[in-house]
């Protein structure tokens, strides 16, 4: 009895050490809870560095300054894209409720998708009048102190808004300034480079590079061919066909255009259709029908084919198939709301990497090795990740600054005191 005793003591862990676990897993929990509240901060901020990080790593080689390259690569990319869904966001939703006056479910789409629908309706109506025309606030009866505070309660939304990309901003500039110290920390956690948990890891890491950064290219990329085509054809319409918004159709079309198969349609395929009814209403005869006829086939051939044919391939992620993550962008959106656009490749790519790598070993009971045994062709092999992690750190090494180019190495200090030869 008193030798099972013993041994069962002996496999417990010390009084100290299981409160050192108790106390760690209280703080997982509170941080949790915190993540969990503001996970729209934290997906955003990992988009903006997954995004940004070969942009900044490119600095960081001209520079020779983690922090100056995530300073420059944070003001001259993330704050711009930012400030443009946010324009881009609250037009639309101008526009939709402008155009849809009692449309119930497209507004609510809208609003939910935008992030507008944290604001009060007589909120977003003060904030959609401010939009269209910012004098109202001196043009409205009333005293001009009452008429600013209307205006002020009605922009309290957008504060909060901004107020949330300017943390998830901070968030990824934090991380590309620090990832390396982030890396090793989390390497030395999870047991070392020789572990199945870094495996495991670094081609998360690879797979969310490929996916954020190549579609980010190929979002920017079509968004651009797409405003310059709505604007020509503008520049060669005959009178009264038009293409609205054309800043706001380009973005949609390039957002668009991360859905695979689909790509620009549901964008420019309703535009073509508000010209051609622009050119019935208008009775201007044959001319206007052909002119519409070619806009559609000049739009299928430059916001269709090739984006699909050229662009994709060079720009889009090369790691992970397009198709697969059609579920991912557009289930987001819809069950999480805008931050869903964010948290559903993440998740996807989460449990991709557990299946490949994870998951055949647990049901089969045998050993978990460091290695993707399943779907090979989908995803990032650790190996391949491993050997650019090495070989981008090499490049990166820098000598110590406390050695002259020419010296060897640094003397070991000696001992303040000669050791006394008497002393055992």
């Amino acid at each position: 009895m008193d030798q099972g005793t013993s041994g069962l003591g002996d496999r417990l862990p010390p009084r100290s050490r299981l409160g050192w676990w108790v106390f760690v897993l209280l703080l997982g929990a509170a941080v949790a809870y915190v993540v969990g509240s503001f996970v729209g901060i934290v997906v955003l901020g990992l988009f903006g560095y997954y995004a940004t990080r070969p942009i900044c790593v490119r600095l960081r080689s001209v520079t020779d300054s983690r922090r100056l390259a995530a300073t420059l690569t944070a003001l001259s990319v993330l704050v711009p894209i930012l400030l443009l869904f946010v324009a881009v966001g609250l037009r639309l939703f101008q526009a939709v409720q402008r155009q849809f006056e009692g449309g119930e479910y497209v507004g609510t789409l809208i609003a939910r998708i935008t992030g507008v629908d944290a604001l009060s309706a007589e909120q977003r109506e003060q904030l959609v009048s401010l939009l269209s025309n910012p004098s109202s606030i001196l043009d409205a009866g009333g005293s001009v102190w009452s008429n600013v505070g209307s205006a002020l309660t009605a922009l309290q939304g957008v504060v909060g808004g901004l107020f949330l990309l300017g943390l998830a901003t901070t968030l990824a500039y934090y991380l590309l300034a620090n990832d390396a110290d982030v890396s090793e920390t989390v390497t030395e956690l999870i047991g070392g480079r020789d572990s199945t948990a870094y495996a495991y890891a670094i081609a998360v890491d690879a797979d969310l590079e490929s996916v954020f950064f190549g579609n980010l290219l190929f979002v920017v990329a079509s968004a651009i061919l797409a405003t310059a085509t709505y604007a020509a054809t503008n520049l060669v319409a005959p009178p009264g066909l038009q293409v609205p918004m054309v800043l706001v159709a380009g973005f949609l079309t390039g957002l668009a255009s991360l859905i695979p198969v689909v790509v620009g349609k549901i964008v420019y395929i309703p535009i073509v259709a508000s010209l051609g009814f622009q050119a019935v209403s208008t009775d201007q005869g044959q001319g206007s029908l052909v002119f519409v006829g070619v806009v559609l086939v000049a739009y299928v051939l430059l916001l269709d084919v090739l984006p699909q044919s050229f662009l994709q391939p060079y720009l889009s992620g090369r790691r992970i198939d397009p198709i697969a993550l059609l579920f991912a962008y557009l289930l987001g959106p819809i069950l999480f709301g805008w931050y869903g656009f964010f948290l559903m490749p993440i998740l996807f790519v989460l449990v991709l990497e557990a299946v490949r790598i994870v998951l055949p070993e647990l049901l089969s009971g045998e050993p978990l090795r460091p290695e993707a045994t399943v779907a090979e062709h989908i995803g990032t092999d650790p190996e391949e990740a491993r050997a650019e992690r090495d070989e981008f750190q090499g490049d990166e090494s820098e000598p110590d600054s406390d050695l002259t180019p020419g010296s060897e190495s640094a003397p070991e200090p000696e001992s303040d005191r000669d050791p006394d030869p008497n002393e055992s």
